[in-house]
């Protein structure tokens, strides 16, 4: 099994990302095997990224894959036409949303949510530490309510805001052992408003490894996003070349990191109009299932389903899962893709 487990990882991430990540005792792609995670018994709530699994009390619940109504052929909606979705934990079509930051979201309102649309979510994100304005039992409530549902939960960015204080080691040590205590999964890595040598950013990765967390890097062509930066401020301080993103997210895929995020503004957010080629070219040259697009707005991930097929891995507001949903399924669209988006796959 060791052998198989050992040609899985040489061809997912290749030999030299292989041979580094054992000289740094990491384990590669830990979510795709995670019952030989060193140590994994020993790690509270330890959960992997891109393929979430229950919490042990939900192990086998039917809350992780319920029946929809569209998939029920004899006492539901069956009978009409619908694209078939990888069962949770999806590896591709990966849809995570935003938490509380434009509006408050309390655990009442996540069961709502979930309880009624978990089976289309795989992510929860935080934004701008706003995690850290809750009462600790309250945060505590909506990761565990989030783990109950087979969603992974990430702290979204404030690794940058940390890495601005005069101790940066003891601090960020801090940060990772309370998101760990928390129950957080991800954490993302996002330099939107640093500069932040390449090495310096891989070892902010291993650092999240060795606290037997998820790092997810977050990606972008355009300096100073992630805030709220107008528009004009923005293009005022121009964009870097997409060649510089591409190399950085190779090296992190190299590295181990399980999936980048990719940062809309710059691309498809606060620009004129939006830079298709720098998509194209993440696409062409990065393994798609291993890209997530911010994509927070209904003409946006629009765009990306009708470019890129039902697979295509976004990050959306937590009120856009059904409006999302019903374009992966085929079963609604705008003009431009209703009854246009199609899959193949027999049998499934």
């Amino acid at each position: 099994m060791f052998d198989n487990f050992k040609m899985f990882c040489i061809r997912s991430i290749g030999p030299k990302a292989l041979l580094r990540h054992q000289l740094r005792g990491i384990p590669p792609l830990l979510s795709s095997y995670p019952t030989l995670r060193p140590g994994l018994s020993a790690v509270k709530s330890a959960r992997p990224f891109s393929t979430t699994t229950p919490t042990q009390n939900q192990a086998g619940s039917t809350r992780q894959n319920p029946t929809i109504l569209l998939q029920d052929k004899e006492n539901g909606f069956g009978f009409a036409r619908s694209n078939p979705r990888p069962k949770k934990p999806r590896m591709k079509g990966v849809t995570e949303i935003r938490g509380p930051y434009y509006s408050v979201m309390g655990k009442r309102y996540l069961a709502d949510v979930l309880e009624t649309m978990g089976a289309h979510v795989d992510g929860l994100k935080f934004a701008g530490g706003s995690f850290s304005l809750f009462e600790e039992k309250a945060l505590r409530e909506l990761i565990e309510l989030a783990h109950e549902h087979s969603v992974y939960v990430s702290t979204g960015g404030w690794a940058e805001h940390l890495l601005t204080h005069a101790d940066i080691e003891s601090v960020f040590d801090k940060y990772l052992l309370k998101c760990k205590d928390l129950g957080f999964d991800v954490i993302e890595l996002s330099s939107g408003f640093l500069s932040i040598p390449a090495d310096d950013w891989l070892r902010l990765v291993d650092k999240v490894h060795s606290h037997n967390l998820i790092a997810k890097p977050e990606l972008g062509i355009q300096f100073g996003a992630g805030g709220d930066t107008g528009a004009g401020e923005l293009e005022a301080i121009g964009t870097s070349d997409p060649g510089k993103l591409i190399t950085l997210g190779q090296k992190f895929l190299d590295a181990g990191v399980e999936r980048l995020m990719i940062e809309s503004e710059g691309i498809t957010e606060n620009v004129k109009s939006w830079r298709t080629d720098v998509v194209s070219k993440i696409m062409k040259e990065l393994p798609a299932e291993r890209v997530m697009f911010e994509a927070a707005d209904p003409k946006v991930y629009n765009w990306y389903v009708r470019e890129f097929g039902v697979d295509v891995n976004v990050f959306v507001d937590h009120s856009q899962i059904v409006q999302l949903e019903c374009l992966r399924r085929g079963i609604w669209g705008m003009a431009d893709t209703f009854g246009k988006i199609v899959s193949y796959r027999p049998g499934v």
